[in-house]
């Protein structure tokens, strides 16, 4: 199937909850990273993305962006993965990041993308 709807949880403690998956594959939810409960400026954080029609492709792809709940600076991660069915039917994704924070200037730019 590869419906992204429902909870998620990563090799590393991550934990993502995709809560609406319409019928033309946009979904949002929240993200909370593992290391978060070390960390109390780390809220969980909205996300919203989209998925490719299951129907369609067995294995679909996907892409969703994080917007961080940080108190002290601006931050946005983009994900873009695939969703696995392994032959007993477990459900597993694969994904790609890349984060953003914000730059005190121009000159601090190249720092900013991790």
């Amino acid at each position: 199937q590869c419906l992204l709807s429902g909870s998620w949880q990563s090799d590393t403690g991550c934990r993502m909850v995709v809560s609406i998956l319409s019928k033309d594959g946009r979904f949002s939810g929240s993200y909370l990273p593992g290391f978060a409960a070390r960390d109390p400026k780390i809220l969980t954080s909205p996300l919203e993305g989209s998925q490719q029609d299951a129907g369609l492709v067995p294995q679909p792809t996907f892409s969703f962006t994080v917007q961080w709940q940080l108190r002290e600076t601006a931050r946005t991660t983009a994900f873009l993965g695939q969703c696995y069915v392994g032959t007993n039917g477990e459900e597993t994704l694969h994904a790609l990041w890349l984060m953003r924070e914000a730059a005190e200037s121009p000159t601090e730019d190249w720092k900013a993308t991790r």
